[in-house]
């Protein structure tokens, strides 16, 4: 790790080689987490105050988890270039090789810039039949282009801050990446009400709100990176595409991107299967038991992401004690919130149900549906713990390979199937959520166990024989 005189560096940075492992990844987790939970008020907030517009909350929050897809669609971009290419720039940190992970750094903002310019022009001209093929019906179109067009006029800001955050967070500057999350969503919670009520703007305010967000966000990043305190900067003097290393990047974030990608996947599978089997009001309670999930699913995504970069350090430096520590702790943690957290919405649906919206029809189908989506969440803490492991050491292909299992091969084939079995209904597609935690979970985890550990010993072997 750098001296602490050496440029770049500050008291906020963590130096992820030395000191307890545990402490590290609290360190960089509990500014994850702040910025995670900051993230998802990006999200909630939005359908919070749109479920409770009067008389067209339910109706309004339909058209708004229909553009879902869209929205999980962009952020699948963002992590292709940011989730894929900071573990790299972490294991070049701890081989000391700063001109690779400035290299790495830099070939990711260029494709962030360039996909998302791609997406909004392709978006906004084939708005009309992607939000259709969604799942919109005659009544939830209206909502859903108007949030939607809006949106994605702020692609290139919604990529370059989520992007290119991770790359700060790969630093040690994880506070500096929570301010990041911090700035826009405070501006986002402050802007909602008064554009969405006070302004009478409806769900146009809504995406105003958030494109605005993203946007201060977005400069926040770019400012810090390209400053005297970063330790890598982005520089485009004489810069060209490194294809290769794009190549690099991409391989390892179509992980991340196959996660998100398959997220949104199972949402098209959802909506449209429940559209079908129980019409509008069940795309609700969809949109519903998503924002749960998500918050259920926050605080172990900020733990695996917080560890990612200790553990690609400490690889690249070979200090495979530490790596075996940090795995270790992650999975600990990630297993005991799980369950509780399980317990705790099983416990108090109704509690967690409101928070979105409180007519009465939508809470009598979201009570007994949330129960069979949650069954067993527990079991995901394996599948983020082992997705995490294979992503921060650079194995591409089974983290790849994991995330389809889960969400493309176990659970869209069961949404699409289970409703017609035994008269299962708009039970079947609650129901594969759970299956799928079950199989890719343990699936994920037990290979992790039985691939890496030995690699690790081996190396641990070497260095000692060395």
């Amino acid at each position: 790790m750098l001296s602490k005189h050496t440029p770049g560096t500050s008291s906020s940075q963590v130096d992820f080689s030395t000191g307890s492992v545990r402490q590290n990844v609290l360190a960089v987790a509990a500014p994850m987490l702040v910025a995670q939970v900051l993230n998802l008020l990006y999200n909630i907030v939005d359908r919070i105050y749109i479920g409770k517009l009067p008389g067209e909350g339910a109706l309004a929050l339909a058209g708004l988890g229909v553009c879902f897809p869209v929205v999980t669609l962009v952020t699948a971009f963002a992590n292709l270039f940011g989730v894929g290419g900071a573990p790299l720039c972490s294991i070049a940190r701890g081989e000391k090789d700063l001109p690779k992970a400035r290299r790495i750094m830099a070939n990711a903002w260029f494709m962030l810039l360039a996909c998302g310019a791609v997406l909004t022009v392709a978006g906004i001209a084939f708005h009309r039949p992607i939000l259709y093929l969604l799942g919109a019906s005659d009544d939830t179109y209206p909502y859903a282009a108007a949030y939607l067009i809006i949106y994605l006029l702020g692609t290139v800001f919604v990529m370059t801050s989520l992007g290119l955050n991770p790359y700060i967070n790969s630093q040690g500057f994880a506070k500096i990446g929570m301010l990041t999350v911090l700035l826009g969503a405070a501006v986002n919670i402050l802007l909602d009400p008064v554009l969405i009520f006070l302004l009478g703007m409806g769900v146009r305010g809504a995406a105003i709100a958030t494109v605005f967000s993203q946007f201060l966000s977005a400069v926040w990043v770019v400012r810090f990176l390209t400053g005297p305190q970063a330790e890598l900067t982005l520089e485009w003097k004489g810069f060209r595409p490194d294809f290769a290393c794009i190549g690099r990047i991409v391989a390892l974030g179509t992980s991340s991107f196959v996660m998100s990608f398959t997220d949104s996947l199972v949402q098209v599978a959802c909506n449209s299967t429940l559209q079908t089997f129980g019409g509008d009001i069940y795309v609700s309670v969809m949109t519903v038991i998503n924002s749960v999930r998500q918050i259920a699913q926050t605080p172990v995504m900020a733990l695996t992401d917080g560890t990612s970069p200790i553990i690609s350090y400490n690889y690249g430096a070979r200090s495979i004690t530490r790596v075996r520590q940090a795995i270790r702790f992650m999975t600990q943690l990630g297993f005991g919130y799980t369950l509780l957290i399980w317990g705790l919405i099983s416990a108090f649906p109704t509690l967690f149900i409101r928070i979105f919206n409180q007519d009465p029809a939508l809470l009598e189908a979201a009570v007994p549906s949330l129960h069979i989506y949650f069954f067993g969440f527990v079991m995901m803490a394996f599948q983020f713990t082992g997705q995490s492991v294979f992503k921060s050491l650079g194995k591409a292909k089974m983290a790849i390979f994991f995330s389809l299992l889960r969400k493309a091969v176990i659970v869209v084939p069961l949404t699409l199937i289970l409703p017609h079995v035994a008269g299962l209904g708009v039970n079947g597609v609650f129901l594969a959520e759970p299956i799928s935690n079950v199989i890719g979970g343990l699936a994920c985890y037990i290979t992790m166990r039985l691939t890496v550990m030995p690699e690790l010993s081996a190396l641990e072997r070497d260095k000692a024989a060395a």
